[in-house]
């Protein structure tokens, strides 16, 4: 058996489509089917059943694919203690973290962290998923929850106040009703649960899990919207409609993984890190409106 195709099951057991699997490997479907066929023949066990496009993993595959994710996380590791060795810093570090922290405040900040370590790389992920650092999936994750469990080096970096915003235009007529809101599948996040409790008889006129493509759609008369002060305070067509006091908070936190920590180009980013969101900690509080 070839380890390397447990790498190929264990992502299409964690992705569930071959589209998605292929996506993630930087392969196309085919080779994901292939490496998941030699896979099964070496096994002599199915591990999945295939229904309306999802592939679902058997009983036998259920606990190999738990079997196999541990493994994957030990040659992680590995990986993480050899790198560790170099102590220089250099090479790729992978940073994933929502899209409006990453194209909105992260990239304009990127050339400080170039000049100080100019033989770094990073690889920035903007994505809404809970990336899996102890897979390395992603060397450093920004998140707006702390996460529950799991062997972390977790730091809070921020307060982000959140306000009700609304067109800065006077000529654009938007009924106190009108909003604009995530999609459902954040519909349990505290700003949308606060809209809901705004909302009434009122109507949600757009709903987007793009916060750049939200904060468009108030500044052009479409709703009003709940957005994190750091986006939209700055933006030249939005304006504030409560005060200067945001109307809730959520903490920003810095996730790692203990092994990550000691390589040094993963410490190099992570204290820069720590120290742009220390600069700018009124901003994304919502105290600099």
């Amino acid at each position: 058996m070839d380890w390397d195709d447990l790498r190929f099951a264990v992502m299409l057991g964690r992705e569930g489509t071959l589209a998605a699997a292929a996506r993630r490997l930087g392969v196309d479907q085919t080779t994901v089917a292939r490496r998941l066929k030699t896979l099964e023949a070496a096994l002599g066990a199915s591990l999945f059943e295939r229904g309306d496009g999802h592939w679902r993993p058997t009983a036998v595959g259920f606990r190999v694919l738990e079997r196999a994710g541990r493994i994957e996380e030990d040659v992680a590791g590995v990986v993480r203690l050899a790198e560790a060795g170099a102590g220089k810093v250099g090479g790729v570090v992978r940073i994933t973290a929502v899209a409006a922290i990453v194209g909105e405040w992260l990239v304009p900040r990127l050339r400080d962290l170039y000049t100080r370590h100019p033989e770094l790389c990073v690889d920035l992920i903007a994505s809404n998923d809970n990336l899996n650092v102890a897979r390395r999936e992603a060397d450093i994750a920004v998140r707006l929850a702390r996460p529950a469990s799991g062997d972390f080096l977790i730091r809070k970096l921020a307060d982000v106040g959140f306000a009700l915003y609304g067109a800065a235009r006077g000529d654009l007529p938007v009924r106190a009703g009108d909003w604009v809101a995530y999609n459902e599948d954040l519909a349990h996040t505290p700003e949308m649960r606060y809209l809901q409790s705004m909302l009434g008889g009122g109507r949600i006129r757009l709903r987007s899990n793009s916060l750049r493509g939200l904060a468009r759609a108030v500044g052009d008369g479409v709703g009003h919207g709940v957005l994190p002060c750091f986006l939209a305070d700055p933006a030249p067509g939005l304006v504030r409609l409560t005060g200067a006091t945001p109307v809730l908070s959520r903490e920003l936190w810095m996730v790692i993984h203990p092994d990550a920590r000691s390589q040094a180009r993963v410490a190099a980013t992570a204290d820069w890190l720590v120290e742009c969101f220390q600069a700018e900690a009124a901003r994304f509080a919502g105290q600099a409106a």
